[in-house]
């Protein structure tokens, strides 16, 4: 995630990685500079981001804490107060971003230690996407929904292509529609201020296909399963 943020953004950037490969793999991408710590990071950038495994988080403050400028989280279910403990004195900002944000067409939702963010740090999250304040406590569902949502839809993309498949659709072809029209669709709702409703009422007329279509989903479960799916990602990580 970290990288494909790092990729939106555009700007070169200093990586430090147990994977020397890696890092050098992204800094070469970025313009940037593979260097051989943590600290070393802290010491050189303007803002630290956080992408380590969350149980690391004392390990790599200790690295980080005393040479750190600012620092950004997207550490899943680290709190800002457990951010805080890590690294006080310091502008802290948890992120969650989604994988689109390589292509600046992600979203990216955040929550600031004392409700305020670094204008120019926010602005640059912008190249990435669509940056959204929430308060932390909506952090988790947003993660379900936006983070996660890309695999929901990519699972939603994969079974309708092959339904088409096994009506006798040759299965790339398939797929292509898919993507496609998930795209397309994405690009009216965008137009018409997200409303999904007048979408679902154009396109499925009273007694038509699609209206037969949005029932039988319905009554598969289709709207339950991603409820489910939502609510169990949450309770995890709260």
């Amino acid at each position: 995630m970290a990288s494909a943020l790092a990729r939106g953004i555009g700007e070169p950037v200093l990586v430090s990685d147990l994977d020397e490969g890696k890092a050098a793999r992204l800094a070469e991408a970025t313009g940037g500079q593979a260097v051989g710590s943590n600290a070393e990071v802290a010491e050189r950038a303007d803002v630290v981001l956080l992408c380590h495994k969350p149980k690391q988080l004392d390990e790599v403050a200790a690295e980080v804490a005393p040479q750190a400028k600012a620092i950004a989280s997207v550490l899943a279910g680290v709190k800002l107060s457990r951010l805080e403990a890590a690294y006080p004195d310091r502008p802290l900002l948890r992120l969650m971003p989604n994988l689109p944000v390589e292509f600046g067409a992600g979203v990216i939702c955040y929550a600031a230690a004392g409700g305020e963010a670094d204008r120019e740090l926010l602005e640059l999250l912008g190249r990435a996407g669509l940056v959204l304040p929430v308060s932390e406590p909506e952090l988790e569902p947003a993660m379900a929904v936006m983070s996660c949502g890309p695999a929901f839809l990519a699972l939603v993309a994969e079974s309708l292509a092959t339904a088409g498949a096994g009506q006798g659709l040759d299965a790339e072809q398939a797929r292509r529609m898919v993507v496609e029209t998930m795209a397309g669709t994405a690009t009216w709702l965008r137009a018409h201020g997200d409303d999904t409703a007048d979408l679902r009422e154009r396109v499925a007329t009273p007694g038509g296909l699609t209206e037969r279509g949005l029932k039988t989903l319905e009554r598969e479960g289709v709207p339950a399963a991603l409820t489910s799916a939502v609510d169990e990602i949450v309770e995890a990580v709260r």
